[in-house]
């Protein structure tokens, strides 16, 4: 008997997840893929052809593969010099620096857009500032647009909202590197960058390539950027206008396919590329890193590397600060005029500040549903070591390389009439029990789908999934820092696994819980896909949908209602991310690898 309960309890623990994962996360991604597929019941590829060879397809696609690249590219080249000193030295101001860093990750940055395109227009703050200069004359020529077409301000914006991502990942790989391979190198008379670039690189490189992933996916999939600095020859702006009207119709979802499967082929792409381990093998640390203490002046050469990154990925954030105090902000470098009025006013109108309520609302009831789940995942993978745990243990970090447009466009395929979630099965035989199941479930998000579109009690289920790899990433590690024997001495003392568990390995990883609560709280509030696409009623509405209703509202104030709704976003977030970081330290890096 004491045999069998573990067991039970280890099969409803999977059958649990495995039952949420299929219904909430694979489900609706065959719901996305077969609806661009059927016609009238019956497969055809009709859809498919029709619209990869419609006249921007190929055009979208491309651009969207040099934009991802590019992001990639230019966030790789941000992250890894202040990585590299945090890694390979020890200088006064280390911890606040690395802390600072993580601050773009705190507003999405399609709110920063709005205040780039005010700084770096014609007629924008940066021009004026150099015209006061004498490096720019506005009467022998017209000023240059720093953002172009829009595709670079997209890129910047980007690269300077992720690359924190992959600040966290190269920094976790540089600490786990053997330094006796680089001090090999060095006494064999290998110069620092020749070392670096064959030995150190080699060794990093899949702990960059964990991180590039979900960079290189998020900007292949992002919309709410393209979408404010208005470049949208882009395949998730198309999708994206669609799906915001409920249209799913198969030439949507086509494209749907098209997305979701060039993500997949582009990181396993990458991923034989660039994310093979080296001819020396995962590296692991046979003697301790070499971490240098700097002298004065090298310190002062660490903190300006820190501060020119720091600068530049905070000025989206002080452009949304200006904007939304700016009472007149009109061929001036900064704002001639301040005021409160659009601070007060986000608290005062009943539809910003309902948006705020039901953000905190849908990202509390989903970060508690991560815990649960996570936590039982975690469970499951590090303790448990149940049959196939590394099969549940790629499924729960899924959503971190499936795009939140691929998620939200099946719930809306999902809830959609004739795409019911059984009509693939056949009516009779053993399968009937499941079709009925399938379809009870079918009536009840259809009942929470009304027509003209809520999708509220689908925004949380997004935000469970979307976030869930980071409360599992969060839980793992402080279940793997707990040793077991601890709670096999309880159990032989007579400890019920339940008490077993509640007295000793909850207090031992309480900070790791709190981090993983505080990250996936954060990243839910200003969920950006699942938000615009899914909130389809004023009522439902969650801060960034709303920001995005604002913004392009074309009201004369519109951009500075945005940006102070983004103020509050960003001092919320600021906070718990700070925790997060202070709690976890470089453990954080761990938690975005795909």
């Amino acid at each position: 008997m004491s045999r069998v309960a573990p067991f039970i309890g280890r099969f409803s623990g999977v059958l649990i997840l495995w039952a949420f994962l299929g219904l909430f996360l694979l489900a609706p991604i065959v719901m996305a893929i077969q609806g661009g597929f059927l016609d009238n019941g019956q497969f055809t590829s009709q859809f498919l052809h029709r619209a990869m060879t419609a006249g921007p397809f190929l055009t979208q696609l491309l651009n969207g593969l040099l934009l991802a690249c590019c992001t990639t590219l230019l966030s790789l080249l941000i992250a890894l010099p202040p990585a590299i000193l945090r890694a390979r030295y020890r200088f006064l101001g280390q911890g606040l620096l690395g802390m600072l860093l993580l601050v773009p990750m705190i507003l999405p940055p399609f709110v920063g857009a709005l205040a780039m395109r005010h700084i770096f227009s014609q007629f924008g703050a940066f021009n004026l500032l150099l015209e006061r200069a004498g490096l720019l004359d506005f009467g022998a020529a017209l000023p240059p647009d720093w953002l172009g077409s829009g595709f670079v301000g997209v890129i910047v914006l980007q690269a300077l909202h992720l690359f924190p991502i992959l600040y966290l990942n190269a920094s976790a790989a540089l600490a786990n590197v053997d330094p006796a391979y680089q001090q090999a190198a060095r006494n064999l008379g290998a110069s620092p960058w020749h070392t670096f670039t064959r030995v150190t690189l080699p060794l990093i490189r899949p702990g960059l390539f964990a991180g590039g992933t979900i960079v290189f996916i998020w900007s292949f999939t992002d919309i709410g950027t393209p979408l404010i600095v208005g470049y949208d020859q882009l395949l998730p702006v198309t999708i994206f206008r669609g799906l915001a009207q409920s249209d799913v119709s198969p030439s949507i979802l086509s494209l749907v396919f098209v997305l979701l499967s060039s993500s997949l082929m582009f990181y396993m792409l990458g991923k034989f590329i660039f994310g093979r381990v080296g001819p020396m093998g995962e590296s692991k640390a046979s003697v301790a890193a070499e971490v240098r203490p700097l002298r004065p002046l090298a310190t002062l050469g660490a903190w300006a590397v820190f501060g020119v990154v720091i600068a530049m990925a905070l000025l989206p954030h002080a452009g949304v600060i200006l904007t939304a105090f700016s009472a007149r902000w009109v061929n001036t470098v900064l704002p001639s005029d301040y005021t409160w009025r659009h601070m007060a006013f986000v608290l005062t109108r009943p539809e910003t500040f309902g948006a705020i309520k039901n953000s905190l609302s849908y990202a509390s009831s989903s970060t508690l549903l991560d815990l649960a789940l996570g936590g039982l995942a975690a469970w499951l993978i590090v303790r448990a070591k149940v049959r196939g745990r590394s099969l549940l243990d790629a499924l729960v970090m899924l959503p971190l390389a499936v795009p939140g447009i691929i998620i939200a466009a099946g719930y809306i395929a999902m809830t959609a009439a004739g795409l019911g979630l059984s009509h693939w099965l056949p009516e009779s035989g053993g399968l009937a029990p499941l079709r009925a199941g399938l379809d009870a479930l079918d009536g009840w998000l259809r009942s929470i789908a009304p027509k003209g579109g809520g999708f509220a009690s689908l925004l949380i289920i997004a935000y469970t999934v979307r976030r869930l790899p980071f409360a599992v990433r969060g839980i793992s590690a402080g279940l793997q820092q707990v040793p077991p024997s601890l709670i096999e001495a309880a159990r032989n003392l007579g400890a019920r696994p339940w008490t077993a568990s509640r007295r000793i390995t909850l207090p031992l990883i309480l900070a790791n819980v709190i981090a993983a609560a505080v990250l996936t709280f954060a990243f839910a509030v200003l969920e950006v896909s699942d938000s615009l696409i899914l909130a389809q009623t004023p009522a439902s509405f969650p801060i960034t949908k709303e920001m995005y209703v604002q913004a392009t509202s074309g009201n004369t104030d519109a951009a500075n209602i945005a940006s102070a709704l983004g103020v509050y976003g960003m001092a919320l977030l600021g906070g718990t991310m700070a925790l997060a970081s202070a709690l976890m330290g470089k453990k954080l890096g761990a938690i975005f690898r795909a």
